[in-house]
């Protein structure tokens, strides 16, 4: 059960919150600078950052919009008592949805301030060099100002040696899909203008977690650019968010940039996870009839059923990794996957003998049969199985 954070204030908010009300400017000022904070279970860092960034953004008129992903750890609701005494503060709390890129711009489009900062939450981010970012950003001469581990002066801080080398072969791919010569577009620390959000976001993927090479990738003209050095702390509170999800949604960006175009990136990871179905109802079906002697139909079912699990699976920690079901939410969600796919499987079926019949040749009548079903199966499981409103 979620704990009841009106009750449960620790010392540091209550500092805070007392902070806040004792320096409470006299007249309100818009926000000139919109600091976007996406979290996830980063409620001991919270004050720390606030601090910190009322400290260093002396006389800038600005705001922090925490951008939540439904916490556990009561991030939300401590934010939202900060903000009762700390009105520059506030908090939009996502429900069902997931992933670093969209949170990012939803919390910039949630704010009318004209410029954006993007930081984490997890203090890594040195907030000493925003006012130097700031004053470049409002000079009007850049679009993007980013913070930089990889100029002259910037640092990977005490990253392990791995962490460095996974760091620049992402940096290596993004030039594939970036033709701006940024020294380090997986940075997650970065000012843009409300112009240069309102030419690109409606181009934007908004997946995985690099916001900054989605921004300079959907750029239809050339992004003036700045960069200014910092060194990556060490995160002290909290358990770091990369793993293995992190890298493949970073390839979906790449790949969505590349091709997404002209076809869903979605839909090809479900066809090429359907494959691996296809070779293990196969595989399973000749080990089962030609090795271990059982009858053909016994064996066909058993591979039908195991090739669909495995596909649902897979499909589940990848092509749908933003929505992905657990516990008895995976349950209801295989029910639905596996009545999609029999539904597309009779089509399949349907489509091929009726061409065949016609006198179309037979691959091209497999081909066009198991191409109707592959597009039933995505678009129903992806209104069943993946639902978005689904929180499992």
């Amino acid at each position: 059960m979620r704990p009841n954070m009106q009750k449960t204030v620790t010392d540091r908010e209550a500092k805070i919150l007392a902070d806040g009300q004792s320096k409470q400017p006299v007249e309100w000022r818009a926000p000139e600078l919109a600091i976007i904070v996406p979290t996830l279970n980063e409620r001991p860092n919270l004050v720390p950052l606030l601090e910190r960034l009322r400290d260093t953004l002396t006389g800038v008129a600005y705001e922090v919009v925490f951008v939540d992903d439904d916490s556990s750890d009561g991030t939300p609701e401590a934010v939202r008592e900060i903000s009762r005494t700390t009105p520059n503060v506030r908090v939009v709390q996502r429900i069902g949805r997931r992933g670093l890129a969209s949170a990012c711009l939803e919390g910039m489009l949630a704010t009318s301030a004209p410029y954006l900062a993007v930081m984490d939450g997890d203090l890594q981010h040195d907030e000493s060099v925003l006012p130097q970012m700031w004053e470049k950003i409002r000079s009007g001469q850049y679009d993007l100002v980013i913070g930089s581990r990889h100029v002259a002066g910037g640092s990977m801080g005490e990253f392990s040696s791995g962490r460095v080398a996974l760091s620049n072969l992402g940096l290596k791919v993004s030039r594939l899909v970036s033709k701006h010569d940024l020294s380090d577009p997986m940075s997650g620390f970065f000012v843009l203008t409300r112009e240069f959000l309102d030419r690109v976001v409606r181009r934007t993927t908004g997946v995985g977690f690099k916001i900054l090479l989605d921004l300079v990738a959907s750029s239809p003209t050339p992004v003036r650019f700045a960069e200014v050095p910092f060194t990556f702390r060490t995160r002290q509170q909290g358990k770091s968010k990369l793993d293995i999800n992190v890298g493949l949604e970073y390839l979906y960006l790449v790949a969505d940039k590349l091709i997404g175009r002209w076809l869903p990136i979605r839909f090809i990871l479900f066809c090429l996870v359907g494959t691996v179905g296809v070779a293990l109802h196969l595989g399973v079906l000749y080990l089962l009839y030609r090795v271990l002697g059982a009858s053909f139909g016994a064996a066909l079912v058993a591979a039908i059923g195991i090739a669909m699990i495995v596909n649902f699976a897979i499909n589940n920690a990848t092509t749908y990794r933003d929505r992905r079901r657990r516990g008895w939410g995976f349950v209801a969600g295989l029910f639905y996957f596996i009545l999609a796919c029999s539904v597309g499987g009779f089509c399949n079926y349907a489509i091929a003998q009726s061409l065949l019949a016609r006198g179309v040749w037979w691959p091209l009548a497999g081909f066009c049969g198991l191409a109707v079903g592959s597009v039933w199966n995505y678009a129903v499981s992806s209104v069943l199985s993946w639902r978005i409103r689904s929180r499992n």
